[in-house]
């Protein structure tokens, strides 16, 4: 990987399964099992620690999806439990009309008015729909509904900038 390159999250290790060295994995892609499409994982061993493990077999198990990462036991694999999962952006296919998460983040927020609202710190999903986290030089945060238009009414990779229909002061 190279230095800066962005990475997207796709999941995290939340346990051992058997003795043969499997994990259990939290997978953030949809569906669950999109997260075998991609290689290679980058598993954050340690903060700022990378280990770039390719080739990943992996199955549904009862309620959850367990992994083959290539540990030979259960001691080994315990060892990344927490770990989180990502790919190189690189390695995600080309969207149309379609954005990535992480292609948002960093992102001038600007509304209607052209008053700017911060930059994109990050997105959460609540259930109905994802919110646009916005942090303003003031460390005021925005919290944008992110609902194509009608809150959002622009997304400019080019230009890096989203231009939302939002109060300054909501």
């Amino acid at each position: 990987m190279k230095t800066g390159e962005r990475r997207v999250l796709l999941g995290r290790i939340v346990g051992v399964h058997g003795v043969r060295g499997e994990v259990k994995i939290e997978s953030y892609t949809e569906p669950r099992l999109a997260i075998f499409d991609y290689s290679p994982w980058l598993v954050e061993t340690a903060p700022n620690e990378i280990e770039k493990i390719g080739d990943v077999q992996g199955r549904v198990q009862g309620k959850g999806v367990v992994a083959s990462l290539g540990f030979g036991d259960r001691d080994a694999a315990a060892k990344l439990i927490g770990a989180r999962i990502f790919v190189s952006r690189s390695a995600l296919p080309e969207l149309q009309n379609e954005f990535y998460q992480e292609d948002l983040a960093g992102l001038e927020v600007v509304n209607l008015a052209g008053v700017s609202l911060g930059k994109v710190s990050h997105l959460f999903d609540t259930g109905a729909n994802l919110v646009l986290v916005a942090k303003g030089g003031s460390e005021r945060e925005h919290l944008i509904p992110y609902v194509p238009d009608v809150y959002v009414k622009a997304v400019d990779l080019d230009a890096g900038r989203i231009t939302v229909d939002w109060e300054e002061d909501f």
